[in-house]
């Protein structure tokens, strides 16, 4: 089906070639995102030369993915896809709330930072994707490893630092990793994951084109509003249209960097544009709109299986709480914080599903009971596993555990019983 992807523009190019119509302009969303008062404005006509060949690239506007869809009336999803969103959203939901009760019952320990109000995002997209397909994210990263496939058991006892945890109780809040899920990790550091990302799509490309596996996996990188302002984030933009990589860079736009505000420290807040700057599709969409969000993935998503390249895509959403479980919240407006809970996306889709007639109040019901079943027994689980024993400090640290030198005995420090146990003489 036809939507703003297969429309493409022709971009911008040499001095002498450059052709600049008037620009078109765009009415503003209804929900009025970022507080823009202004009309979008998007080049109608430039000319973009690559080194050999010219290339086109679409540039697509807020909302307007799904336009010929609304005109249709047709429904974006099925009763079966439909009730597979509202669970995976009712999960993450569930599972954020479950771990703020456990932070503030000092079963959790560091920086604990929750998703509530991002769900369409997470769903949106990794409900698209498949096993093989890959997914890198930020320190918000708890309910992006449930969306690819991770238990709510292994997250949560991770969470509580247990050896039955994703990364067996080493990683935390911030680490979550599975290489069975191809989930590669929740990062720390802003921009620290994309790099990465951008590496896993470029083995996908290797073994495609140069090994001649048969293989379509795709990666998608999250990452957020203040990390598009770090160099990592557009190293990585030029190299994968370069080298036309499978691979979607997602942004995650809460519009609030811990407490600086999106629009204080962007010389442009429009960050779907950066897109085009480097020769591929920027798109701006609908965060708290999962079925908005679900028609731009799609698209991204396919692009990148038929081999045409990354695409970035910009989805504007609000997250319910602090920065942290640590954060007061107390720098957000509180009629900003008032108009987007009335923006619930989990609300929208249930409404959605029932206006429709593709799902019953009682079988949404049931789902979140089944939910909160869930997540109880992944608490009690988690609570019932066992410490990681001290030995296993030594171990994912170093390549060759023998770095750690001789003891004045001459053997390997890492061989003495001792040395583990915090007693061994260094």
């Amino acid at each position: 089906m036809a939507t703003s992807f297969s429309a493409t523009l022709p971009l911008h190019g040499s001095q002498e070639n450059r052709l600049l119509l008037p620009p078109i302009r765009l009415a503003p969303p209804p929900s009025s995102f970022l507080g823009f008062t202004r009309s979008l404005t998007i080049p109608s006509s430039r000319r973009l030369y690559h080194a050999h060949a010219a290339r086109r690239s679409p540039v697509v506007g807020v909302q307007e993915v799904v336009k010929e869809k609304k005109v249709t009336n047709s429904l974006l999803i099925t009763k079966e896809e439909g009730l597979v969103l509202y669970e995976d959203m009712i999960l993450g939901r569930s599972f954020e709330d479950m771990c703020a009760q456990m932070y503030y019952r000092g079963k959790m320990f560091g920086f604990v930072h929750l998703y509530n109000g991002q769900e369409a995002v997470s769903t949106g997209f990794i409900k698209l994707l498949t096993q093989s397909d890959s997914v890198v994210s930020t320190y918000r990263d708890h309910v992006h490893a449930l969306s690819k496939g991770v238990s709510a058991r292994a997250v949560m006892s991770e969470l509580f630092g247990k050896v039955t945890g994703c990364c067996r109780g080493q990683g935390g809040s911030m680490h979550m990793f599975s290489k069975e899920h191809n989930m590669l990790g929740g990062f720390a550091f802003i921009g620290e994951g994309i790099p990465v990302a951008t590496g896993a799509a470029f083995t996908s490309k290797y073994k495609r084109e140069v090994l001649k596996q048969d293989c379509e996996d795709v990666t998608v990188a999250f990452f957020g509003d203040g990390t598009c302002n770090n160099g990592q984030f557009y190293e990585c933009l030029n190299m994968a249209a370069l080298y036309k990589l499978p691979i979607i860079f997602v942004v995650e736009n809460n519009l609030w960097a811990i407490g600086m505000s999106h629009l204080r420290s962007t010389s442009d807040p429009e960050i779907w544009k950066k897109g085009p700057a480097f020769g591929m599709p920027g798109v701006h969409v609908d965060g708290m709109d999962v079925l908005k969000v679900r028609e731009v993935a799609k698209e991204a998503v396919t692009r990148a299986r038929r081999g045409e390249g990354p695409t970035l895509v910009e989805c504007e959403t609000y997250r319910f709480r602090g920065h942290s479980l640590a954060d007061p919240d107390e720098l957000r407006d509180a009629a900003e914080k008032a108009k987007y809970a009335a923006r619930d996306p989990i609300t929208a889709l249930k409404k959605y599903l029932v206006e429709n007639k593709l799902a019953s109040e009682g079988e949404l019901k049931t789902i979140e009971k089944k939910i909160d079943e869930l997540v109880e027994e992944a608490v009690e689980f988690a609570d019932a596993s066992p410490q990681p024993g001290r030995s296993q400090l030594l171990e994912n640290v170093f390549a060759d555990p023998k770095g750690f030198g001789i003891g004045p005995d001459g053997r390997y420090r890492c061989e003495d019983p001792k040395f583990t146990q915090g007693t061994a003489q260094v």
